[in-house]
Order: structure tokens, then C-alpha cells, then sequence
């Protein structure tokens, strides 16, 4: 086994704008299958696409590699082109269509920190059967990759794309008949060990699974399996396309993409702001305690407090966080909820509440949530008003 090396190009854009990486599909290079769709995601993305071993601008493999083995060399071509931007161990956008999906699960798998968001089309977290790719290896090595052209005309494109769009079907023919025959063949062999539907759950990165309607390799219950799978996903079925739909629907995938980044970027804002409020209200100190006891178990639970809790409701501006400490208290008080009481009077420490403030808010409660629901706050409040006077 050995690395492989990819080659990209770019395709559309410049370096000043979010990086988006492109891979193709089995037998198609980036220009001839991604073009179409990089064409209307320019103005928005710096695309590059990157090509196969032996396909495209990309070198002939020395040996065999499974598909982390492909996803380093992708990785690398990544850091590559972040550090020509400036931008050294930088995040960027993933799509992909068949293996070029498949990559990006193992991308998504190996380097989950380094993906903002992923759009793969026309894949599965498991595609065909070893001993079918085995065998397509096995023949392409020796017949060369002119032998697959009949069969992958059919399995490509949908019904009348062919007499549609001569044009576009030829240039991805051709790039079929061009590949070299050992990288194809490398490729197969990698595809028959790729397995990772008992991984899909380790996946958090927001994930848009597409596939096409007349998709007889990964049909739709393959992009459905991966958007159930991962912690973050969905799926979209596109009308009237086959498998390579980056170049026969190219505005609809161009849109997709192009929601998928501007949707997770929202997320990972209000993520990010609800982490920053988090740890205004209730200190560095407990949200680093609460992040290293984080568990597998607990991670998403942990994730929605920070998303909604802190980003969506403590960051809105119709009230400040004095008052939302007081009404916070005030429900804790309500509920029962003793632990949660506790940190929150420290919490509102911080927000600028006084004692006094805190011992009129509890006089409160035992009005209108009754005086045994008060006597136990004032046990808690005075115990931590103590501690934190004697800090």
C-alpha cells in the first residue's frame, strides 16, 4: 500500500474566497465532470477540483491504496492549497460525487476538524460489492478502460441526457477513455474495501447527501442511509439525473452547495457565539470541566445547550443578561432544579446581580412558587454567595 498523489485545478473563483474542493467520480476528471456546476459557484467559492490517480492531471499510482490512503492525499493537495492562500491548516467545503463522496466520508472520518461542510452526491458510505469491483479491476487491467465506456454510458446519465447534451456526455466519455488503466483499476480495488455505514454516527460535520432519481449505482436509499446516519445530515433526490449529476444538473447542485456552506456556516456562528456566552455567564472554569467530562453519550446533548440555549436565546438583544439571569433563577427556583440553581446564582454574579438583588428575587418565589421551594434556594444562594465572598 501506498499514498497516492492527486493533482487539483482550479476550476472557478479566486484565492480570496472560501475554498470548496471538488471530487470526481470513477472515470471522469474534475474539468469535465465538475465545470458546468463550478461555472455558477465562482462568484461565491474559490473551486478546485482535484483528479483520480491516473485520471485527469493526476500521476499513475505506484501501487495500491484503500480510500484512506486517497483521503490523506486529498488532504495534503487541501493543506497545500490553504497555505498558498495564507491560510495554513484551514477549514474548507467538500463535494464529491461517487468516489469522490466516498473520499469525503473518509475525509469527514479522518480529519473531521478540517471540513465546514459536505455535500456528497451520488454515493454511499458503501458502494456495490467487492467481488463486482474485483472483477472490474481484474478486466480493465487488461482490456483497458475503453472496455467500460458502453456500460458506463448507461449507468451515467439519465434517459435522453445523451441526445440532450451530446456535448457534455462525449467530454466525460472521453475522459473515461483517457484514464490511465492501473489507476482506474487501483481505485476499484480501494472501492472494495470501503466500508464505513458502522461509522456514519461519528460523523458531525452537516452533511447533504444528493443523489439522482434515475441512480441505479447509489440510488436514493443510499444518500438516505448517510443523512440518517451522521449527526447532522439530510438528503435531496434530484428529478430527472442519473449519477454524475454535477454535470447534468448543474444548477440545481450549484444551489445546493452553495445552501449547504451558507447553512452550516450559520450553525458554526451560532455555535461559536453561543460558546462565547457560555463561558461569559458561567466561567472558563466550569465550561472547560464540562467539556473534558464530555462523553460519546453526552457530546450531542452537550452540542444543543451551546447551539440553542447559549447562541440561540442568551445572544438575542431584547433582553440583557441581568434580566435573563432573574427570570433564569427564578424558574430553578420553580422546578426544583437545585444543581442547576447553584451555577446559575454564580451566573448571575457575573451578570451583575448583587445579593441583595439575588434575596429580593427568592423573597419572590416564595410568593408565587411557594415557601419550601424558597427555603431550599436560600440554603443554596446563601452557601454560594459564601464561597464566592470569600474568593
Amino acid at each position: 500500500m501506498s499514498v497516492p498523489v492527486v493533482v487539483g485545478t482550479q476550476l472557478a473563483g479566486h484565492p480570496g474566497l472560501p475554498l470548496l474542493l471538488c471530487g470526481p467520480s470513477l472515470g471522469t476528471s474534475a474539468v469535465a465532470l465538475w465545470s458546468r456546476s463550478a461555472d455558477l459557484l465562482g462568484a461565491d467559492f474559490h473551486v478546485v477540483g482535484w483528479d483520480l490517480p491516473g485520471h485527469g492531471s493526476s500521476p499513475v499510482p505506484d501501487g495500491s491504496f484503500t480510500m484512506s490512503d486517497l483521503a490523506t492525499a486529498v488532504l495534503a493537495l487541501a493543506d497545500k492549497t490553504l497555505a498558498e492562500r495564507g491560510e495554513p491548516g484551514g477549514t474548507f467545503a467538500y463535494a464529491g460525487d461517487s468516489a469522490g463522496g466516498a473520499v469525503g466520508l473518509q475525509l469527514l472520518l479522518d480529519a473531521p476538524a478540517r471540513i465546514s461542510s459536505a455535500v456528497l452526491l451520488c454515493t454511499g458510505a458503501k458502494i456495490g460489492e467487492a467481488e463486482a469491483w474485483r472483477e472490474r479491476a481484474a478486466t480493465v487491467r487488461t482490456s483497458g478502460t475503453p472496455v467500460m465506456v458502453e456500460g458506463s454510458t448507461q449507468r451515467w446519465f439519465a434517459p435522453g441526457f445523451v441526445a440532450r447534451e451530446p456535448a457534455v456526455a462525449a467530454r466525460l466519455l472521453h475522459s473515461l477513455q483517457d484514464a490511465d488503466r492501473l489507476g482506474y483499476a487501483a481505485v476499484c480495488d480501494a472501492l472494495a474495501e470501503f466500508d464505513v455505514r458502522g461509522r456514519l454516527d461519528e460523523i458531525t460535520t452537516p452533511v447533504l447527501a444528493v443523489t439522482g432519481e434515475h441512480d441505479g449505482v447509489t440510488p436514493p436509499a443510499s444518500a438516505e442511509e448517510i443523512a440518517t446516519g451522521v449527526r447532522r445530515g439530510r438528503s435531496v433526490v434530484l428529478e430527472a439525473v442519473a449519477h454524475l449529476v454535477p454535470a447534468e444538473a448543474p444548477a440545481e447542485v450549484a444551489a445546493l452547495i452553495r445552501g449547504q456552506v451558507r447553512a452550516a456556516q450559520r450553525v458554526l456562528d451560532v455555535r461559536d457565539a453561543g460558546m462565547e456566552v457560555r463561558r461569559a455567564v458561567l466561567g472558563d472554569a466550569h465550561v472547560d470541566r464540562a467539556a473534558a467530562s464530555t462523553t460519546a453519550f453526552t457530546r450531542d446533548f452537550q452540542e444543543l445547550i451551546t447551539e440553542y440555549a447559549w447562541g440561540s436565546i442568551w445572544t438575542r438583544p431584547g433582553l440583557d443578561r441581568r434580566s435573563r439571569s432573574l427570570i433564569t433563577l427564578t424558574a430553578l427556583v420553580a422546578r426544583g432544579h437545585h444543581e442547576e440553581l447553584a451555577m446559575h446564582v454564580r451566573a448571575a454574579k457575573r451578570n451583575g446581580l448583587t445579593d441583595e438583588e439575588i434575596k429580593e428575587l427568592l423573597l419572590q418565589t416564595a410568593i408565587y412558587c411557594g415557601v419550601p421551594d424558597a427555603n431550599t434556594a436560600f440554603r443554596i444562594a446563601q452557601q454560594v454567595l459564601a464561597e464566592e465572598s470569600d474568593r
